[in-house]
Parts: C-alpha cells; sequence; structure tokens
C-alpha cells in the first residue's frame, strides 16, 4: 500500500455532526459494510492515489495559486444513492454543483494535469459518502425509503481545500497534509 491522497473540500464540526445522526439513522436499517467515520466526512474534488513525495510537494507549492479563487457557499443535503437500486454501492448526500464549485474542480484538474496528473474523463459528481460497500441484497423498501429521508439542506461555507493522506488502518483515515484558502484577488496581498 502507497501513499495515496486526494483533494476535498472539508466540512465544518456542525454539518459533520448533522451527518453523523443521519448516519446513525441508517445504519438501524441498511447493511453497508463501510460507514465512514464522521471526521472524515468530505466533498472530494479529485482522488490521486499513490503519489510519490517529491509530486506531494509539487502539488502542495502549485495548488497554492487556487488562493485567487473567492470563497462560495453551496448547499449540502437529501440523500441518494450510486449503483444498482438493489444494492446501492454507495450512500450520499449531495452538494449542489454551482458555477463556483465546477470552477474549484476545473482548477484543481488543471493545477494537478501540470504536475503530471491525468485529469478525470468523466462529468463531477460532488457529493459525501455516507455509506459504501452494501452487504447482501437490498429490500426494495429500503431503496424507496431513502427517497423519503429528510436531510434538511445546509448551507456550507467553501472557504478552503484541503490534501488528504489515507491511513487505511487508522481512525479517522484522513489526514490533512496541506490547506489552501480561498482569498480572492483582492487581499492576498502578496505579488503574483
Amino acid at each position: 500500500m502507497g501513499n495515496h491522497y486526494f483533494i476535498a473540500v472539508p466540512l465544518p464540526n456542525s454539518i459533520k455532526g448533522e451527518l453523523a445522526k443521519l448516519q446513525e439513522s441508517l445504519k438501524q436499517e441498511l447493511t453497508y459494510r463501510q460507514w465512514p467515520y464522521p471526521e472524515d466526512f468530505h466533498i472530494t474534488l479529485k482522488f490521486y492515489g499513490d503519489l510519490p513525495d517529491n509530486k506531494v510537494q509539487e502539488l502542495k507549492d502549485t495548488l497554492q495559486r487556487i488562493q485567487n479563487l473567492e470563497a462560495f457557499s453551496i448547499e449540502v443535503g437529501g440523500v441518494g444513492y450510486f449503483g444498482n437500486p438493489s444494492k446501492p454501492r454507495v450512500l450520499w448526500t449531495g452538494a449542489r454543483k454551482t458555477n463556483e464549485l465546477q470552477t474549484l474542480y476545473t482548477r484543481v484538474e488543471e493545477i494537478s494535469k501540470e504536475c503530471g496528473i491525468a485529469n478525470e474523463n468523466r462529468p463531477y459528481r460532488p457529493h459525501i459518502t455516507i455509506a459504501k460497500n452494501w452487504l447482501g441484497e437490498a429490500k426494495k423498501e429500503q431503496v424507496n425509503n431513502l427517497a423519503k429521508i429528510k436531510n434538511e439542506e445546509k448551507i456550507l461555507t467553501v472557504d478552503k481545500i484541503v490534501l488528504y493522506q489515507i491511513f487505511p488502518q487508522q481512525q479517522p483515515k484522513y489526514h490533512p497534509v496541506a490547506s489552501f484558502e480561498l482569498k480572492g484577488d483582492g487581499d492576498t496581498g502578496s505579488v503574483n
């Protein structure tokens, strides 16, 4: 197992706490193998996989440029899933894909490409994973009930992104390596 990394929008403790409550209620009804630790909740921008140390350093240096973007807000909420309805592979809470979020994603892709990391070839689907790896067959009513779950939308301020390293054996398993604040052009104070 190498050193695996990804970059994501972190969540404030208030939203993590709400999602932890949602997760607890879902655990009563749904059979998933993995329920991410609430500390690990995040919105992935890009998964890097295994990176050598020099590449991590290059990313840290180059991602500083993200600071030219302004902070913005998005809504997160609702419940959905990826995969077959009879055994939904990933259960998630949605994040609204605004122009600002798409721009942030595109900038991360551009910077990653400059560092020699290939771009994704599928559309960006922002989400917060609540559970993954379904066990056994789903009962239809369980999946239908997902649509009825009330997970009120909350406003998330996106004012930084974080590079995380994955430690599969630990709880929480995602450790921040570097963070990059979105400050916008007006108040960076530095000469580019």
